[in-house]
């Protein structure tokens, strides 16, 4: 049943996420959380994630407008850095309130709060008639980079909040994807530097729990086989498309950030 269930969730996660830029991993985790604990998931996740974003990179990293990746993805992944190291002086931050489904109790954590309102604005900035043309000057892009860094290695959402920021860049869909998924490389391998030594190197034994290694290549070979079709779909997408299943993916991860089930 894991092998069904991390390969179907990998496939059309995906293939959805390959137009939106972000949710394999908040997806993609909790499905692996099913059957692993909660470490081995987190970490069978990134190694996932990191494989996807690399295979996409091939896939359509060709269109990527490299002025804008250096813009965007290198201050992002040094603010990317300061916000993994602060996480640790943040975790112990009181949640503002906890509430019970069943016996599970969800607690409504300040930084997940502030970062659900960012969410919800950029979500509007998509549906509203009025904010449509709306486009960001390129001074501006290394701004977007760092707060979409720094939230993100706080809360590991960080896909989200550059996409809503990138995607009023003005770049047409294919310019768009592929910048996305080039800084998002960059990202990530920042990202990681931080997360993995210390996880690798203090809970490698975890990573030879039970299968994970036969699920983490099933679930990396499904999550290809989404992106390669995501791809073959680009053609018939529209931008207004992809804003449109980037805002309704934001407004989602924003109910879920503020109400503390992710």
């Amino acid at each position: 049943m894991e092998y069904v269930i991390i390969s179907v969730v990998a496939l059309l996660v995906s293939g959805m996420t390959f137009f939106s830029g972000f949710g394999l991993g908040t997806l993609l985790m909790p499905a692996f959380a099913l059957f692993f604990p909660i470490e081995v998931a987190v970490a069978a996740t990134a190694i996932v994630h990191l494989a996807n974003n690399l295979f996409k990179l091939i896939l359509i990293g060709k269109y990527a407008v490299m002025k804008i990746v250096v813009k965007f993805a290198v201050p992002a992944a040094i603010a990317a850095v300061f916000g993994a190291l602060l996480l640790n002086y943040i975790s112990d931050l009181q949640p503002i309130t906890s509430y019970t489904i069943g016996d599970k109790e969800f607690f409504i954590m300040p930084v997940k709060l502030m970062i659900a309102v960012l969410m919800v604005i950029f979500a509007l900035l998509e549906l509203l008639p009025f904010a449509n043309n709306f486009q960001i000057k390129e001074k501006y892009i290394p701004v977007g980079g760092i707060l979409s860094g720094f939230f993100g290695g706080i809360s590991g959402h960080q896909g989200a909040l550059r996409t809503a920021f990138l995607v009023h860049t003005g770049l047409d869909k294919k310019a768009l994807i592929g910048t996305m998924v080039t800084s998002s490389v960059i990202v990530d391998i920042s990202r990681l530097i931080v997360y993995g030594i210390t996880f690798f190197s203090v809970h490698f034994t975890v990573m030879q729990t039970g299968n994970i290694s036969t699920l983490i290549i099933v679930g990396t070979l499904a999550a290809f086989i989404g992106a390669f079709i995501g791809r073959q779909l680009l053609e018939k997408v529209t931008l207004k498309h992809i804003q449109l299943t980037v805002a309704i993916m934001l407004l989602i991860l924003a109910a879920g950030l503020a109400s503390g089930i992710i």
